[in-house]
């Protein structure tokens, strides 16, 4: 769906957009490029989606663990968990914005122009320099930064309320 979802987008800002909704565009696709058109891009999304949790998780949980200062009964308010997110957001961010772009790449209306993922990255390298790898970090930062700040506040709530349901201590 990622893939489609860039399409898409890529489609809209077209002078003249030719997906006229979503089974058309879908359709298209499948037509033009194959079932393997829907598929572009597969292994930057896993690499991207798998390095944003990661990062995340290790943030806040790392930040979690330096609050507590080794009281494991410490409770922590919403509020901070929400710093805590949204630091973790931000780390994400600058950590895989260079894999988000490949992905954004590999995914548009122009993706035939790549074989693979790697082959997507040294082309924007060797053509565009480094920093084209950090196309769209700043307005990225404020979506996400809060975003991840909302939904560790309600992961930790949801952690609360399954930890009383199931006590495993």
């Amino acid at each position: 769906m990622e893939t489609v979802k860039v399409k898409f987008i890529d489609d809209r800002n077209r002078a003249q957009p030719r997906f006229k909704g979503f089974f058309h565009g879908v359709g298209m696709i499948i037509k033009e490029q194959g079932v393997s058109g829907v598929y572009k891009g597969l292994t930057a999304t896993m690499m991207k989606q798998g390095s944003n949790q990661a990062i995340r998780f290790f943030v806040v949980e790392s930040f979690k663990e330096w609050y507590k200062d080794g009281d494991s009964k410490k409770h922590i308010p919403k509020p901070v968990v929400g710093v805590f997110g949204a630091i973790a957001g931000a780390a994400s961010v600058y950590g895989n914005t260079p894999i988000d772009v490949v992905k954004t790449r590999m995914q548009g209306l122009e993706a035939h122009k790549y074989k693979n993922t790697l082959d997507c990255a040294v082309k924007i390298f060797k053509n565009e320099g480094p920093k084209a790898f950090y196309k769209g970090t700043v307005p990225r930062l404020g979506r996400v930064c809060l975003d991840v700040a909302i939904t560790f506040m309600i992961y930790d709530s949801f952690m609360e309320l399954f930890n009383k349901v199931w006590v495993t201590d």
